[in-house]
């Protein structure tokens, strides 16, 4: 008798969640069909699609720019990365020394993050405007000659990286910051007992300990970073010289600009094929850590 209740409190509960679950694949399982669907044709617009098997993808593989968007994609990524990471990492010793720091500030040093990212774009374009903006005033101040900034194919990715690592830091460090609280008090009073600087606390009990948490803070920000649109969009849409034209924006300009939808799917699958390959070797890189 209770079995066949429970099993009818089941059924109930499967009625009560199958909306949400046909939402769902509507939602997610659907557009992905689609798009891999479409990668396999081509969809100009107006005209019925044609299946070409895999012709998109090989004319992937023969583009100069693809290829250049993949190079500016991964270093992007990496920059931003290290960038993230560490200095992340930095603000959340920081925070966790400064016990005593008023609320507002610490609301303030973690602020940026939740800025959408468009307005970011656009503060930053004020900015770094070459002739106006004020990072070239500051610059001036120190004798230092003016940079081009996002218009410099030389400086625009650790510009961009710089960009994106003023809004994202903060959530870096309040992953590691979690994760500097969660470490057990005992290890650092055993090493306060032996005598251990500092610097050296750091290098051989902290930085290991925090390993996983960095690893997941790195996981957590490929997802975006190897899909970066929406700061470079507003800054250079690509330019200059395609020199921050990441997989992203070469899609989006393929598919919303030339209307050649059925490249542009090959691209998203492509793309999405790197996210998931960064993201399962950095998963498996933290399983290895914590074990």
């Amino acid at each position: 008798m209770h079995i066949s209740a429970s099993s009818r409190q089941r059924g109930a509960l499967a009625v009560l969640a199958m909306p949400a679950v046909l939402f769902t694949a509507m939602m997610v399982v659907f557009p992905i069909l689609y798009t891999i669907w479409l990668s396999f044709r081509t969809a100009p617009l107006g005209h019925a699609t044609q299946f070409v098997g895999f012709a998109n993808y090989a004319q992937l593989a023969d583009s100069p720019q693809f290829w250049n968007s993949i190079k500016v994609s991964l270093t992007l990524y990496v920059i931003s990365l290290a960038m993230q990471l560490t200095g992340g990492t930095y603000l959340a010793l920081l925070l966790f020394q400064a016990k005593r720091m008023p609320a507002i500030l610490r609301s303030i040093l973690i602020s940026p993050f939740m800025v959408p990212p468009v307005v970011v774009g656009m503060m930053f374009l004020i900015i770094l405007d070459p002739s106006l903006g004020a990072a070239n005033w500051v610059l001036s101040l120190f004798g230092i000659a003016p940079s081009a900034w996002l218009a410099s194919p030389e400086w625009v990715i650790p510009t961009v990286a710089l960009i994106d690592t003023w809004q994202w830091m903060p959530f870096v460090a309040l992953i590691v910051l979690g994760g500097l609280q969660s470490l057990p008090p005992s290890v650092y009073e055993a090493a306060k007992i032996d005598g251990a600087p500092p610097r050296l606390v750091f290098w051989r009990i902290t930085l290991p300990l925090l390993l996983p948490t960095l690893a997941t803070a790195a996981i957590l920000r490929t997802v975006d970073l190897l899909r970066f649109f929406d700061i470079i969009y507003v800054t250079t849409q690509g330019g200059p010289l395609n020199a921050s034209d990441t997989l992203n924006i070469y899609g989006f300009h393929i598919g919303f600009e030339l209307f050649q939808f059925g490249y542009a799917s090959a691209l998203a699958m492509t793309l999405t094929a790197m996210v998931f390959g960064v993201v399962l070797a950095l998963n498996r890189l933290r399983r290895a850590i914590d074990w």
